[in-house]
């Protein structure tokens, strides 16, 4: 007997969802499939292109730097013209603020030069009390000495004398006790000795106060030479020109900040600010590096990728009279709105860009035409390989 089998109907849903959701993976490989298929068609199949158009501006190396100052304040005195060359460091031009920190610049100036000759004044000093405190040690420690030398040679003479007159009395003493001489006599040889002795102490005590007096006097003179070499010493440090020279360091560089001057080389391109007017928004100036012009091309995002460094190019403009030449030396790294419009009416305004730099080959022709509108056109089929920047 055959036996019959059925499935539950969750096992018929479960092989139908099975066999739905691998037919949609098969659909969604082909389609992949065949769309990059028919994009590699068409790529092989489109012409290669030749040249690439974009709008463009001339501008010099490095761009145009717009050279401002605090806003509101004004030019008191501009130092350069429109179409001026300017080295890097000049100045261009002086704020109103320049007197007033040049007059605090010059009160600086002028502490320090009193300072140092106040300094110079004290030092003079200084040397003439060291002299005159070396020239008296010299006057008391040589005549003292001699004093003291010519004093121990007259109690050494009375020290003798004491010493005779002790030898004769004791000689006398002798003599009396034999009867030779009389008591008046031996009394007379005592009071010698005792004259002789009062000389020896006076003598003596004469020296001591010699040589204290020569130490004491030395010790007070070698007290002020030390104190005056000391003040000759401090002079420099309490003088208060270290102070003075950081209040004209301080008064130099407020000064610098009401001086405008050119950060490096360049051609004086526009002057927005004159004497007497204030500065705005615009700044005071613009320059630029005018010996090497730029053509700066706004190229098509989609079309970025086809640029390389050291391709060709074509500029032209109605201001010049034939086509310039250059070579494309840098390529953007970002992409953004494009800022120029041609004459086209139905052109977009909206555009993303990428700017390509093209160094022009003979930049003294455009040298005055800097922010130029031009059209650029880049010649895709000359090679990079060999550019140098």
């Amino acid at each position: 007997m055959k036996k019959s089998f059925f499935l539950p109907a969750t096992g018929y849903l479960t092989i139908i969802g099975i066999i739905i959701i691998s037919t949609i993976i098969i659909y969604k490989i082909n389609a992949k499939n065949f769309i990059q298929e028919s994009q590699q068609i068409r790529e092989s199949s489109s012409p290669q292109r030749a040249r690439i158009m974009a709008l463009g501006r001339l501008e010099p190396k490095g761009q145009m730097l717009s050279i401002a100052g605090p806003i509101g304040e004004r030019i008191v005195r501009l130092e350069v013209e429109e179409g001026d060359w300017v080295k890097p460091g000049q100045i261009l031009a002086y704020l109103e603020t320049y007197r007033f920190h040049s007059a605090q610049r010059d009160l600086a100036a002028s502490r320090i030069a009193e300072i140092k000759e106040q300094i110079e004044t004290d030092k003079l000093a200084a040397k003439v009390q060291i002299q005159q405190s070396k020239a008296q040690i010299q006057q008391i420690d040589q005549p003292q000495m001699l004093q003291s030398q010519s004093q121990k040679a007259s109690l050494r003479s009375f020290q003798a004398e004491l010493a005779s007159a002790n030898r004769t009395r004791d000689r006398y003493r002798q003599l009396y006790a034999e009867g030779a001489i009389s008591r008046q006599t031996l009394e007379d040889k005592e009071l010698a000795v005792r004259q002789a002795l009062e000389r020896v102490n006076q003598s003596q005590q004469t020296l001591n106060q010699l040589v204290r007096s020569r130490n004491t006097n030395l010790q007070k003179a070698k007290v002020d030479l030390t104190y005056t070499q000391a003040n000759l010493a401090r002079i420099d440090t309490h003088s208060g020109l270290a102070s003075a020279i950081q209040q004209l360091k301080s008064a130099e560089a407020q000064l610098e900040q009401s001086i405008i001057r050119s950060p490096k080389a360049g051609k004086i391109l526009k002057i927005f600010t004159h004497p007497g007017e204030a500065i705005s928004q615009q700044g005071v100036l613009r320059l630029g590096d005018t010996r090497t012009m730029y053509a700066v091309a706004e190229v098509y995002e989609t079309d970025v990728k086809f640029v390389n460094l050291g391709q060709r190019a074509s500029i032209t403009s109605p201001a010049f009279a034939k086509p310039l030449t250059g070579k494309v030396t840098e390529i953007g790294q970002m992409v953004f709105k494009n800022n120029l419009l041609g004459d086209d009416p139905t052109a977009r305004s909206d555009v993303r860009v990428v700017e390509v730099k093209i160094c022009l080959d003979q930049s003294q022709l455009v040298a005055s035409l800097s922010q130029l509108q031009v059209d650029v056109q880049i010649d895709l089929s000359s090679t990079g390989a060999l550019y140098v920047p």
